[in-house]
């Protein structure tokens, strides 16, 4: 299958003497800035992470182009003897403070080191920015304030990776998405579950939010309207042969409805996604009107072929469409961002995802029309 013609596709971070995992995407639409963010590793392999980096984007809305700017190290982002994995950003426009989230893990210990010997060494830590990301904070180590007790209770843990969100409710609520392998059983494998963390405080403080099911790992959340209020939608990795959705009515403190969607499906061990929340370009919808749109393999064999999949009934997991090809060959991790409206008039888009093996992460900006031309024709 050909992949789909797009307004831009572009590498960002290409694999040489070191390698770049993990794509994180973030839009100030503001500033008409875009952040691109990776880890910086030695090889593939995830105890080979040492630093994350970050590239700027200027989005010019006349041209339909982004101009990207030269890589820098986001050095406060990191712990001594660490190595800094995930990025998670997250905006708050009511504060026009930028956050970006990571774990630091000592030295090379594995995820599967401390799953197998259940002990959790990973901290949860952000830096911050005043100025869009210019310029950055000393990293903070948020595990003590945001976890507690129940850190010993956990064999390891991770944010993200990729956007967080800022809910529109009367605090306008951070959630960070996250994933926990909890030590249930003596005798058992830890096993994983995906939550939020959640502040009411513009980052002040954080609490942690209920865990969803399990066997529910890497996450991502998004806004939508439920039939009589607004509702949090969470979509998370699963091994389990499809992707696990679920939905909170308290601002991401519980999740219920959850359920195995079949139309999306994980390949073996399962893939991280992404997934966002924008207007429904329907002619009379109103400005809480939202659809979903989500990218991912969609070969259940291999992690290739990265498609884009439209639901337009965000709580009707039944309702999701076919993909729609975005780029063929190997892929895996992605991240979303709406970019507002494009040249066709429908809702533009930026994905930043892995491709190549693990070669490159490239990023590319589509519209809906281009993607979904039938579903928007029809409107």
């Amino acid at each position: 299958m050909a992949s789909l013609p797009v307004l831009q596709r572009e590498t960002l971070f290409q694999a040489g003497a070191q390698t770049y995992r993990i794509p994180a995407l973030l839009f100030l639409p503001q500033q008409k800035v875009l952040l691109a963010f990776a880890e910086k590793r030695t090889s593939k392999t995830d105890e080979h992470a040492e630093l994350i980096v970050l590239r700027r984007g200027s989005y010019s809305a006349s041209a339909h182009q982004v101009q990207w700017h030269a890589q820098e190290v986001v050095a406060q982002a990191q712990l001594e003897g660490h190595r800094s994995m995930n990025p998670s950003p997250l905006y708050d426009e009511t504060t026009g403070t930028l956050f970006l989230f990571f774990i630091a893990v000592p030295g090379q210990v594995s995820e599967h080191h401390q799953i197998h010997t259940k002990v959790n060494v990973t901290r949860l830590c952000q830096v911050t920015s005043t100025d869009h990301g210019r310029s950055w904070s000393p990293a903070k180590d948020l595990t003590n304030s945001a976890i507690g007790e129940a850190y010993k209770e956990w064999a390891t843990f991770a944010v993200g990776p990729g956007h967080c969100l800022q809910l529109r409710n009367r605090t306008q609520s951070l959630l960070v998405p996250a994933y926990a392998y909890r030590k249930l059983h003596a005798q058992q494998r830890p096993t994983p579950f995906a939550f939020c963390f959640i502040s009411h405080d513009h980052g002040l403080t954080w609490q942690r939010g209920n865990f969803m099911a399990q066997d529910t790992l890497e996450c991502q959340v998004a806004e939508v309207r439920g039939a009589t209020q607004r509702v949090v939608y969470l979509n998370a990795r699963s091994t389990l042969g499809s992707r696990v959705e679920a939905q909170s009515a308290n601002d991401g403190l519980d999740f219920r409805g959850i359920q195995l969607v079949q139309k999306l499906v994980e390949p073996p061990h399962g893939c991280h996604g992404s997934v966002i929340g924008f207007p429904s370009p329907c002619p009379g919808s109103g400005p809480s009107e939202k659809w979903l749109l989500y990218t991912h393999p969609t070969d259940p064999k291999h992690r290739s072929n990265l498609g884009a999949y439209l639901n337009t009934q965000p709580l009707a997991p039944e309702a999701w469409s076919q993909p729609t090809l975005l780029a063929t060959g190997s892929c895996a991790y992605s991240d979303l961002q709406g970019l507002g409206v494009g040249p066709d008039g429908s809702p533009l888009f930026g994905c930043l995802y892995e491709s190549g093996n693990y070669e490159e992460i490239v990023f590319l900006m589509f519209t809906l029309k281009q993607a979904f031309p039938s579903e928007f024709s029809a409107q």
